[in-house]
């Protein structure tokens, strides 16, 4: 393996041969990094997407994502095939794949900040200079803070909802994630922050019994999925007992959009304050 590293590191860098100014063959090892490239790059710098990016469940761009070619894995070796000149990668991407790909000569940014709106805006702005697109950039970020904006006007004086996003793996969201900060986006309070939980926390069965919930926000889309997300929050105690899910109380979001960290979390906002709100969306 390190015989086959070492020699696509040269091939690589002998094919990069005297690098332009902005890169031309960029190769995006995360989702949110796939979605926030295909708004802003030309078509022909992109060399490659991640693993994901065709998969409907977890990149909101699937569509667009079939255009271009896909990692086969997400190691250094997968993505040094493509001959990048740029890798985009995330805080949680394997230290040594990072190491791997800046041995071989290839510039690498890492994102490492995603959890609120700000920090997406904060991303796509780097994105957009380190690949000569900052106009691009820029014109996104008014567009978003324009429909955060609106939305906000939109949703004045509601009666704040209280919710919760739990998962079927046994962790709830609570603080300094990307659902608290959809939920203060909406109007809306996260109970899990409310009751001091921080991240992606297991989930505490007793005192979620005690929690006053409004509505679950389950992973899915609305119409069939409902009762097979119920169905599946309804197995998993302490939910089973809680009058949410006996009472069918919930709303649904695609997979895609509720974990999104990219400029889609903005139509995150905009879907959930609709479910929630229908009398502020004629």
């Amino acid at each position: 393996m390190r015989a086959f590293l070492a020699c696509l590191c040269l091939s690589v860098l002998a094919f990069a041969g005297t690098p332009g100014p902005f890169p031309t063959r960029i190769v995006s090892q995360t989702v949110g990094t796939d979605e926030m490239i295909l708004a802003l790059a030309d078509p022909s710098q992109i060399a490659a997407l991640s693993v994901l990016a065709r998969n409907p469940d977890f990149c909101f761009d699937a569509e667009k994502a079939e255009k271009y070619p896909q990692l086969a894995a997400s190691d250094a070796e997968a993505i040094l095939r493509f001959h990048p000149d740029l890798v985009l990668m995330a805080s949680f991407s394997r230290a040594e794949t990072v190491a791997q790909i800046r041995r071989a000569g290839v510039k690498v940014i890492l994102l490492d900040r995603f959890d609120t709106f700000e920090d997406t805006c904060a991303d796509l702005r780097q994105l957009g200079q380190a690949i000569g697109h900052e106009d691009r950039a820029e014109a996104l970020v008014a567009s978003l803070r324009g429909r955060v904006a609106a939305l906000e006007k939109k949703l004045n004086g509601v009666r704040p909802v209280r919710l919760l996003a739990p998962s079927a793996y046994g962790f709830i969201a609570g603080k300094d994630t990307t659902f608290d900060d959809l939920c203060r986006h909406i109007g809306a309070v996260n109970v899990a922050a409310e009751a001091g939980l921080e991240g992606h926390a297991p989930i505490p069965a007793e005192k979620v019994l005690a929690w006053k919930v409004d509505f679950l926000v389950l992973e899915g889309m609305d119409g069939a999925d409902r009762a097979k997300a119920l169905a599946r929050i309804r197995q998993l105690p302490p939910f089973k007992y809680t009058a949410a899910a006996i009472q069918g109380r919930c709303v649904l979001l695609p997979e895609a959009l509720l974990a999104t960290v990219s400029q889609h979390r903005v139509e995150a906002y905009e879907v959930l304050a609709r479910a929630l709100h229908p009398e502020r969306f004629p």
